[in-house]
């Protein structure tokens, strides 16, 4: 008897909810990366996998929408500014960057984090990057200057970390303004 299922789109591994299969994908936690589970939704069930950070916590801690599938969320891309910049630009509020330096400009950040999150409320994702880093986090905690990205097939939003909440910007990144032109 195999370890590995697939029951209302969730991918289990022995008990433990893994992924999700959407658009014949399995979006799947790099924790359980392993051979069996790689054979077993390549060779027996025919799917792509996608490794994808954070997927286990958000189904863990989401409740599955109404006909069982995975949670509806976005993914979240967090921004943060390269250390070769102006080190005055860091730790601003966005009026201080609009004064002294101008608009957000995409060319001076890097992700520092591209996953799935248990949720898309700013509030809750600030906090997580603060206090509980999720796996595959290569930044600093979260603070005013960074930017958080949320999301999906159908578009990006992105919000400065401003002095208080959070600002909606305009913000492409450099790769994915490239990305968008070679699908056009």
């Amino acid at each position: 008897m195999s370890g590995v299922s697939i029951k209302n789109q969730r991918v289990l591994f022995y008990g433990n909810t893994a992924g999700y299969i959407e658009n014949g994908r399995a979006i799947v936690d790099p924790m359980f990366q392993c051979e069996e589970l790689k054979d077993y939704l390549t060779e027996k069930e025919g799917l792509e996998i996608q490794w994808t950070n954070g997927v286990f916590d958000r189904l863990a801690g989401g409740s599955p929408d109404p006909e069982g599938g995975a949670p509806r969320l976005k993914n979240c891309r967090i921004h943060q500014l390269r250390p070769d910049v102006d080190v005055m630009m860091k730790f601003i509020s966005y009026d201080e960057l609009l004064e002294r330096f101008g608009e957000v400009n995409p060319e001076n950040y890097q992700v520092v984090y591209d996953g799935e999150l248990e949720t898309n409320d700013l509030e809750a994702i600030y906090e997580k990057f603060n206090l509980d880093h999720p796996p595959g986090y290569q930044g600093h905690s979260l603070s005013m200057s960074d930017v958080i990205e949320l999301y999906d097939q159908n578009g990006s939003s992105f919000h400065y970390v401003d002095r208080f909440g959070f600002k909606e910007v305009a913000f492409q990144a450099p790769e994915q303004e490239h990305d968008q032109i070679m699908t056009l």
